[in-house]
């Protein structure tokens, strides 16, 4: 699960146009590094269409295959559950990025754990059942990162 790095607000635009900030830019290319260093890079990607999402997912993961899925714009945890259980069933990592609160609701459901997910944040978790079949508490956290802790 990986959160949109710190994004603009400027007046009058549309919350789906809102950039990311020169210090989000460099979050989600840490987040990206992170990632690679722990063996983690993804087969999946589901992002979001929203500009920083789309913008952290490129950065994060320069080169990689993403999905632009429109139902990650506002979804709840349940929405979001749904469209990780159709990935494809040999990816063995899958990084959803997209929006709080249903992405922090989503990593706590599945893994539980006791922290804030700040714009540029991940967790690490770790499944034992095919996508298909994931239900929330099958999940174990691995790792959190936020880039304001580091």
């Amino acid at each position: 699960m990986l959160r949109h790095a710190k994004a603009a607000q400027p007046a009058g635009l549309a919350d789906r146009e809102r950039p990311l900030t020169d210090r989000g830019e460099r979050d989600a290319r840490r987040a990206g590094d992170e990632l690679r260093t722990a063996g983690l890079g993804p087969d999946v990607v589901l992002c979001s269409p929203a500009l920083r999402t789309r913008r952290t997912a490129e950065l994060a993961f320069p080169g990689a295959d993403i999905s632009y899925e429109r139902d990650i714009y506002e979804a709840y945890p349940d929405e979001l559950l749904e469209l990780v259980r159709r990935c494809d069933p040999d990816a063995r990592t899958v990084v959803l990025c997209g929006h709080n609160p249903g992405v922090h609701e989503l990593a706590m459901g599945l893994a539980g754990g006791d922290y804030v997910f700040r714009p540029g944040a991940f967790a690490v978790i770790r499944v034992g059942t095919p996508w298909e079949e994931l239900t929330p508490g099958e999940g174990r956290l691995v790792t959190h990162w936020d880039p304001k802790e580091r």
